[in-house]
């Protein structure tokens, strides 16, 4: 309940209609002021984490960061819920465990950045560029359409669809064309995740789970599907034929016939 009131604020704040959901880039002007300049510097930042006393956290709650440097920072006592990083450098960042519910940050460079147990609940990362971040245990239910994700870790992440808070439309993983080649999603739940022509070549998706999710025109190519089970999803058009490895109930996935198995 608490993620879906922030996703509610972050709509609020930026005076959008809340049943938008995950198509609210239709709804927003980019070229604003709240998504094209910052409050704050990157100096402000460090100098705001280097006088928190034990136990206490930045406070960065919809601010306007947008087009900063935040490259190497360790952010792990920052909140950062409803904040705007639009074209952001956040490359080697270690924002592990911190909340990026509702966050903004399209075309946005992550690339290695440790994301390890964050929640980005309502997040907006499209076109932003994760190559080799580590989101291991990650709540993951934000839009990453036509992201560059290459060999990125997902090992254990959630990015299943919310199934209990649905007023703001169908909150999930979504991964339309996005780049995840040689990624690794171990045992990570994709239960009703959106990867609709998604190129997962050569990703591991070992003891994942594929239930009912949309894989429609995704490329699996060389993936490793070694006890993944694919109950329900849909593979229309899907390259299925050259994956490695024994899925689980491949055969009950949906538009099986329409798949390309050679």
């Amino acid at each position: 309940m608490r993620k879906l009131v922030w996703v509610l604020l972050s709509a609020v704040l930026i005076g959008i209609a809340p049943a938008a959901g995950q198509d609210m880039l239709d709804m927003v002007d980019l070229t604003s002021d709240q998504f094209t300049k910052a409050e704050m510097s990157r100096a402000n930042i460090e100098a705001g984490i280097a006088k928190l006393e034990d136990g206490q956290k930045l406070d960065l709650t919809a601010k306007a960061l947008n087009g900063l440097d935040l490259s190497g920072l360790d952010l792990r006592r920052t909140v950062l819920q409803s904040a705007r990083l639009m074209k952001v450098n956040l490359k080697g960042a270690n924002l592990e465990g911190v909340n990026l519910d509702s966050i903004w940050s399209l075309n946005s460079d992550l690339t290695g950045a440790n994301l390890k147990n964050a929640s980005m609940f309502g997040a907006q990362f499209v076109g932003s560029k994760l190559d080799g971040a580590d989101l291991s245990g990650a709540r993951v239910a934000g839009d990453f359409s036509k992201a560059s994700m290459t060999g990125v870790k997902l090992d254990g992440a959630d990015l299943s669809a919310d199934e209990k808070n649905q007023s703001m439309g169908l909150m999930r993983g979504t991964f339309r064309s996005t780049n995840l080649e040689g990624a690794s999603l171990k045992g990570a739940n994709l239960n009703r995740a959106m990867l609709e022509f998604a190129s997962l070549k050569n990703a591991d998706l070992s003891g994942a789970s594929l239930k009912e999710s949309e894989i429609a025109g995704a490329d699996l190519t060389g993936a490793n599907v070694a006890g993944a089970d694919f109950t329900g999803a849909d593979v229309n058009s899907a390259r299925i034929g050259a994956m490695s490895g024994a899925a689980k109930n491949l055969d009950e996935a949906k538009n099986l016939d329409k798949a390309y198995r050679n």
